[in-house]
Formats: C-alpha cells, sequence, structure tokens
C-alpha cells in the first residue's frame, strides 16, 4: 500500500489508464434476481435493501426493506435453506412502524443491518426511521425475529447507513451512521456505554469530491466485517449525472481497536450496476447492499443487495480476495484525509 493524500499523482493516474481490465471482487449469481415483488405473499410495490444473518441452524434469514402502494416502507423476513432459492416469507409484516409509540416511524421504517451481539446473546437491528424531519437511525433487539425490543430513535435527522460493531471497543459499544450536514455527507462513528446514550462522534471517511466515484455522498452498506488485519468496509459512493444518481460499491480498511482510525482506501469502485435488475426499477442504477453471510470456509461473502430499488440479488466475494486487492490498490490514509 502506498501513501498519500486523496487527489492522485500522475503515476496514478497512468496506472489506472494502462489497467484494461477491472477487479472482479464480486460474482453476480446466475439466479438472480433472487427475490422480486412477484414473489410476495400479500401485495406489495417493491422489495429490496434486505439486511441478512444465519441463524444458529444455518438457515440465511433476510430482514427485506418492502414498500407498500403507499410509498411507505415496513421490514419483512425471508428465510432459505441455502440462501438462494426456496424462500419462505412471513404471511405479514414481520415489523411494522409504530407511530403511535415511536413518533419517529411516521413515514415507513427502511433499510435494516443486522448484527449479532454474542454478549447479549440477540441480534441487533439498526435501521432508518422516515420521521416528519426526516430519515433518523433507530435500533430494535430480537431473538427470534417474531418480537422485538426497540430502543427508538438513537440518532436524529438527518442521519442513516448505520449499522452496529457486534462486540464492544474497549469499554464501549460503537456505531457507524452517515449524518448529513454543513459539511456533507461522510462516515461517521460514534459510541456508547449502553446502547441508549451515544457520543464520542467522530467523520471516519470522508465523500470525496470533484469528478471521482464517490464525490457526492457515501454510506455505510453492510455492517462491518471483522478480520485479523482490521475491519473491512463496504460503503457506497453516489455520483451525480445528468441522468441521475448512480450508486456503486468501494472498499476500505480500519484499525481492529481503533476503527475510527482509517488504514487504507480504495481509489476506485469494485462492484457498480451493469445488469438490466440494477439499471432499471424504481431507482435506477442503484446497487445497496445491506447485508452479507460469511460461508462454511470463513472466507466467502454471501452479499445480498437492492437492486434498482426493485429486487433483492446476490453475489459472492472474498474477504481474502478484498483484503489482496486493498495490498495493490489500497491508498493508505494520511493526516490531510481527516476532516
Amino acid at each position: 500500500m502506498r501513501k498519500r493524500n486523496v487527489t492522485p499523482a500522475n503515476g496514478d493516474l497512468v496506472r489506472l489508464m494502462n489497467n484494461q481490465h477491472h477487479d472482479d471482487l464480486f460474482r453476480r449469481h446466475p439466479r438472480n434476481p433472487i427475490l422480486t415483488p412477484a414473489d410476495w405473499p400479500y401485495a406489495i410495490n417493491s422489495v429490496f435493501n434486505a439486511a441478512a444473518t444465519l441463524l444458529p441452524d444455518g438457515t440465511t434469514l433476510l430482514l427485506c426493506r418492502v414498500e407498500d402502494r403507499r410509498g411507505h416502507s415496513h421490514l419483512c423476513a425471508a428465510t432459505s435453506d441455502n440462501g438462494v432459492d426456496g424462500w419462505r416469507i412471513d404471511p405479514q409484516p414481520t415489523m411494522l412502524p409504530d407511530p403511535e409509540n415511536y413518533p419517529e416511524e411516521i413515514w415507513g421504517i427502511e433499510d435494516p443491518r443486522i448484527t449479532y451481539v454474542p454478549e447479549l446473546e440477540q441480534y441487533a437491528v439498526v435501521y432508518t426511521a422516515y420521521s416528519r424531519g426526516g430519515p433518523g437511525v433507530s435500533l430494535a433487539m430480537t431473538k427470534d425475529f417474531k418480537t422485538f425490543q426497540r430502543y427508538g430513535a438513537i440518532m436524529s435527522p438527518e442521519d442513516k447507513d448505520a449499522a452496529l460493531f457486534p462486540h464492544r471497543i474497549g469499554e464501549n459499544w460503537a456505531l457507524i451512521h452517515r449524518p448529513v450536514g454543513p459539511i456533507g455527507a461522510h462516515i461517521w462513528i460514534s459510541y456508547s456505554p449502553d446502547l441508549w446514550h451515544w457520543g464520542s462522534h467522530r467523520m471516519i471517511l470522508e465523500a470525496r469530491r470533484g469528478a471521482w466515484w464517490d464525490a457526492n455522498k457515501i454510506g455505510l452498506s453492510p455492517p462491518p466485517i471483522e478480520t485479523p488485519r482490521g475491519w473491512v468496509i463496504l460503503y457506497h459512493g453516489v455520483r451525480q449525472t445528468p441522468a441521475g444518481c448512480l450508486y456503486r460499491l468501494g472498499l476500505a480498511l480500519f484499525d481492529l481497536q481503533t476503527p475510527e482510525r482509517c488504514l487504507c482506501r480504495g481509489d476506485t469502485w469494485i462492484f457498480g450496476p451493469e445488469e438490466y435488475y440494477e439499471r432499471f426499477g424504481d431507482v435506477g442504477n442503484v446497487i445497496f447492499p445491506c447485508g452479507y453471510t460469511i460461508g462454511p470456509d470463513g472466507d466467502t461473502v454471501n452479499l445480498f443487495y437492492g437492486g434498482a430499488d426493485s429486487c433483492i440479488a446476490l453475489a459472492q466475494g472474498s474477504i481474502q480476495e478484498m483484503l489482496d486487492w486493498l495490498d495493490r490498490q489500497g491508498s493508505v490514509m494520511g493526516p490531510a484525509d481527516g476532516w
């Protein structure tokens, strides 16, 4: 890995121009899309942006964002023995908005991320609650995806794209999220002693400027992946084009003990909309992962993502390949990269 600031040197530009083949870090499943509105047991508009986890018996569970024909979203669980087909979908919504008790959910709940927390023997579901003031971050805990203990809003609007780390960092829980403010839409981390009260906020990854693929805004995609070398972060970058927004995936690595410290960041995107189900839908040119599972080999990443806000698809990659790619393509973050 090389150390430099955000703007590439001429040598980097020449290297990119001479590279005729991009790295294929994620490979689409041939049965994509794996879930569409036609699969649903009740009337919906679209299904996309699913959180994912493996249950104790090895079953894959997706907690899907489902949008009704009002335009409001709720969450619905789907399970599969192999994570590809044979999906069993809850006959009714699994988790509905509850604006009477949680007014921040008045316009729906969206884009969940699931983290299993061994210390609590529960799954943490961090999701976006769409309030009158805009999207904010909410938290719920569950043991069975049937009953949920809501913590309510833990980050006020405008904030989203959040996930909990699976264990404490030192004495505190850690949360990655994406607030929007006067300085832009960047990725932040916050800490809490009890999951209720959050502080020590710090920006950890900045949206680049200019013509970069991730120049407009960035946000966490699935929860962090813990490796011996650090936390692998898959993040989405949004570029504004004359035809609208373009969502693609990038890769960064953060320190294991101090995850606010970015060790390196890739310059190019690693996965972007190419297939028809990613380019055409309610919101075209979008891939948006919210969840993954790890295969029995401890290396295979099964990445579940929303395609064009209209379906759910699957792509597979390798943790080792991502780390190797960062060794080749990653730039070490220097002091000038901070805020």
